[in-house]
């Protein structure tokens, strides 16, 4: 891979990395600034307030994913890279200086609603812009690898979050964090986004975007995405079981470790820490066997593996007493996991053509998030409050199942060139039939 190549994929890698630090600050920072927005009272109920935001945010993801689409499609990736970014920037400033509810009543839960809102937008875009920028970077022989940095990045992003909390954890009292702490990693997350603002303005666009000859009326639209729905909705199935899973054991976790299996929010936050270190490594790892062996066997491996062991790991994890059985649990959940993260990006921007390839990705994706990987910490809570946590477990495992079924029928897209699928679309065929 050349080095403009590595180029590339630093500076969307880097960007994507600061998205995800600031999404997923939201979810880690959570148990610490619940009750500054919320009544004092049950904590599960405080938990699930904050949850109900984090949802409210990926319903505007698909929002985020047609306007930032079409941006991408129409505008160039670049564009909606850039754009993206400074969404994110204005968001995190609008948490870090959010009123409390002592200060302002409901009025600060206003402000992270609407903050929360911003942040679903952005990322309703990042994902596309930066699956299809990646993918279309890369040698077409090593597509599978570098697109997996994605999901490499969006994991660093998790990892600075969570390493920031276990600083502020042991320089901090408890009382310390639950007051003002939680504000840090916000204002954090705003200087860090105006770097990568400075970063991706001096980026390049990919070459397959700018020698794409397809007419430019309806690039990014929603009537051409109309012609790929087969495709798209292929995107929203195989997304299903992935998305549901990744969350569960990602952002969900820590609670899950804390509020139910007894561990310390400390202890807890390692566990995560240490499994996400190993997951980012994993993910080239998978992305560079998919380039060997194809996309479907790693895809088909994660949704058997997630359909049959989620049940007994959930509940193995709900008795974990300590850090290394945790550790140990959470790591042969995420490797399984692995078979979905580390080629989903490529995957999806694979089947569509250029000129509607960010739109692609993004609308039907950010749909699927929406509705299965922004509620999944809710879903989770829900049945613990109702005194049936075992059912999320099932839940999980049932999303997984019906996306092993749309693997196992979906065509591979590993040997597919990018300049076929476009061609395909000047011949009014479905870039399906061109996968080999």
């Amino acid at each position: 891979m050349g080095r403009q190549h590595w180029k590339k994929i630093w500076v969307g890698s880097a960007g994507n990395m600061v998205e995800w630090f600031d999404w997923f600050v939201y979810a880690s920072f959570a148990p610490y600034f619940a009750g500054a927005f919320f009544p004092s009272g049950n904590p599960t109920a405080q938990l699930m307030n904050t949850a109900g935001i984090f949802a409210v945010g990926f319903f505007m993801r698909p929002v985020g994913g047609w306007l930032l689409g079409r941006v991408g499609d129409r505008r160039g990736r670049k564009a909606a890279l850039t754009l993206t970014v400074t969404l994110m920037s204005a968001s995190a400033v609008l948490i870090a200086v959010a009123p409390t509810y002592g200060v302002a009543g409901y009025g600060g839960a206003l402000v992270l609603l609407v903050a929360r809102l911003l942040q679903g937008l952005s990322v309703g875009g990042e994902y596309a812009a930066s699956a299809t920028y990646l993918t279309e970077a890369s040698d077409p022989r090593r597509r599978g690898f570098a697109s997996s940095f994605q999901y490499v990045s969006m994991t660093a992003g998790q990892i600075a979050g969570l390493g920031l909390l276990i600083v502020l954890q042991r320089t901090l009292s408890d009382d310390a964090l639950h007051g003002y702490g939680w504000r840090i990693p916000f204002v954090v997350g705003a200087l860090g986004a105006a770097v990568v603002f400075y970063l991706r303005r001096s980026m390049l666009e990919t070459e397959v975007y700018e020698e794409d000859t397809s007419g430019s009326g309806e690039r990014g639209t929603l009537r051409a995405l109309w012609r790929h729905r087969r495709e798209a909705f292929l995107v929203v199935a195989l997304t299903m079981g992935g998305t549901v899973a990744y969350y569960t054991y990602t952002t969900y976790l820590t609670k899950y470790l804390s509020n139910s299996a007894g561990l310390s929010k400390q202890t807890a936050t390692l566990v995560s820490f240490t499994a996400l270190i190993v997951f980012a490594c994993l993910q080239p790892l998978a992305g560079a066997l998919s380039d060997r062996i194809g996309r479907r066997p790693l895809l088909i491996t994660f949704a058997v593996g997630s359909t049959v062991l989620t049940v007994p790991v959930m509940a193995l994890l709900r008795h974990a007493h300590g850090y290394w059985s945790a550790l140990g649990l959470t790591l042969l959940a995420l490797t399984v996991v692995t078979g979905y993260t580390s080629i989903n990006a490529c995957v999806k921007a694979e089947l569509f053509p250029t000129g509607v390839r960010a739109l692609g990705v993004a609308l039907p994706y950010a749909l699927a998030n929406a509705l299965f990987g922004g509620t999944a910490e809710y879903v989770a809570l829900w049945f613990k409050k109702a005194g049936a946590e075992s059912g999320f477990s099932w839940y999980v495992a049932g999303c997984a199942a019906v996306s092993l079924v749309v693997y196992v029928g979906m065509r591979e897209t590993k040997d597919l060139d990018l300049a076929r699928v476009d061609a395909a679309e000047g011949a009014g065929e479905s870039s399906l039939t061109t996968a080999s």
